[in-house]
């Protein structure tokens, strides 16, 4: 067997169980990342909706890693009923609250609905991509036994990570 086959042999077993261990974070983020796309883990102002726990805790761990959820602080009463209130401590001067980052990036009129449902078809295309993957790999695979090793390993530490 030539150098070149041998290291071509070696790349494809790397990437076959490299793939394998990957692939459950792979369907987690892609999932996650679907959801987040139409904001289903976060609940806006005015709004009666409350996402389910499960969702709002795979969301931070999607984007903290972390499950732990940051304790926000309510705005106070008189400071979100009016845009400008004076400082008494500091000679009267203008106190303005913080801007919302949403109010200054998005122009007016903005549909972002299309580049919502093709991220979200992104994310589908990347979970079907995925399993397809996982699919082939364990049909093909001359070793199901170290497959399945490897595949239980990808699940397994994350979820020993979350512990530390």
């Amino acid at each position: 067997m030539s150098l070149g086959h041998r290291f071509l042999k070696l790349s494809r077993t790397i990437h076959l169980y490299l793939g394998v261990f990957t692939a459950p974070a792979l369907l987690f983020f892609a999932i996650t990342g679907g959801l987040q796309t139409f904001s289903l883990h976060e609940t806006t102002r005015g709004s009666s909706y409350v996402p389910p726990a499960w969702l709002a805790s795979a969301a931070q761990l999607h984007k903290k890693q972390t499950t732990l959820k940051p304790v926000r602080r309510s705005r106070p009463a008189e400071v979100a009923a009016s845009t400008v209130q004076t400082n008494p401590v500091v000679d009267a001067t203008p106190v303005r609250p913080a801007a919302q980052p949403s109010d200054k990036l998005m122009p007016p009129g903005k549909n972002l609905l299309p580049m919502k449902v093709f991220f979200a078809l992104v994310a589908l295309g990347l979970a079907i991509s995925t399993l397809s993957g996982l699919y082939m790999a364990w049909r093909y695979s001359r070793r199901p036994r170290l497959f399945g090793m490897v595949l239980a390993g990808g699940f397994v530490v994350p979820l020993l990570l979350l512990l530390f």
